[in-house]
């Protein structure tokens, strides 16, 4: 391993202290219990950027997941990093994020001090049973970059994969929903990436690993970085603040605080929770973990059920 790479030591540092396992390191020991979690498995039920579409090659949170651990595990083989961490980082990077993609942010916002952050939320609160190394849940919990760098080269190598990942994939599906062309990719980034995906994720995980291991530090070529940005406010111009996008969020958050108001008024309704409490905060917070974790399916049909929208009015994708 290179230097600075982070070391699996023993059984990790946890909140809850463990006995190290006689054939796998921490960090492997933090895959596999993500492979295997209910939060994980639900990603498949969650949109990437089309909700409930007809077209079933389009992404899905799971699938989005699953890419970032390609190019994540891609840049940090070569590098010499840990490559069990990245992977395990990259796989739970997105178990916080509630149904139908980004807008549930916004939705679940007003019911949490402080407010909902998905890679926040996904550490402290949907992986926390999972009892992961602190390297992991750092990783999740910064993998955006809104929020502060990851203590890890193997988190920033996810930070990037992320990004990489989603900017190519998802122009692709949106060229398969007919929403762009694949002609229409500005030369900023066709010029310097290539116009496929193929070609663009070879040119990002190969550009970020030259640079990297040139510099002894995770990054991207200023090239190379400003194709991405372009790459990435084109598809924020073209696909995720276009006003058919823009108007599925506002349904979506609508439906989504409706649901989570619904629920903390019945909270027999919660899930499998035993309601023992008559604490308004405390059934809040066990209503939006519960909303957090539906897929979409579920929450539209609850929405259908339990609070009287039709079924045309629900938010739907191309």
């Amino acid at each position: 391993m290179a230097h600075g790479a982070t070391r699996a030591e023993g059984a990790g540092i946890r909140s809850i202290a463990e006995e190290p396992d006689r054939f796998r390191t921490c960090f492997e020991r933090d895959l596999d219990r993500i492979k295997h979690s209910k939060p994980f498995r639900r990603l498949a039920g969650k949109c990437q950027v089309f909700i409930a579409p007809d077209n079933d090659h389009l992404r899905n949170r799971l699938t989005h997941a699953i890419e970032v651990a390609q190019v994540a595990v891609s840049i940090a083989r070569p590098l010499g990093l840990n490559v069990a961490l990245t992977e395990a980082a990259a796989l739970g990077h997105d178990c916080g994020h509630g149904p139908a993609g980004h807008a549930s942010e916004d939705a679940l916002s007003p019911f949490v001090p402080g407010g909902y952050h998905h890679a926040v939320y996904g550490a402290d609160v949907v992986l926390n049973h999972l009892n992961l190394c602190y390297e992991t849940t750092d990783a999740i919990r910064n993998h955006s970059w809104n929020r502060p760098a990851p203590a890890t080269p193997e988190g920033e190598v996810v930070a990037w994969a992320d990004r990489i990942a989603y900017v190519c994939h998802d122009f692709e599906d949106a060229v398969s929903a007919h929403i762009v062309g694949e002609q229409d990719l500005p030369a900023s980034v066709t010029d310097i990436v290539g116009a496929d995906r193929r070609s663009q994720l070879h040119a990002f995980i190969t550009a970020m690993v030259d640079a990297s291991a040139q510099a002894g530090a995770i990054g991207l070529d200023q090239t190379t970085a400003d194709s991405l940005a372009a790459f990435r406010a084109f598809n924020y111009d073209r696909i995720y603040l276009r006003p058919d996008a823009q108007a599925q969020a506002t349904a979506v958050i609508s439906l989504l605080q409706q649901l989570t108001e619904w629920l903390i008024h019945h909270p027999e309704h919660i899930g499998d929770w035993s309601v023992v409490t008559t604490d308004t905060d405390e059934i809040t917070a066990h209503a939006v973990r519960y909303v957090s974790g539906m897929t979409d399916r579920f929450a539209l049909n609850l929405a259908v059920q339990h609070l009287g929208w039709a079924p045309e009015a629900l938010p739907r994708s191309a």
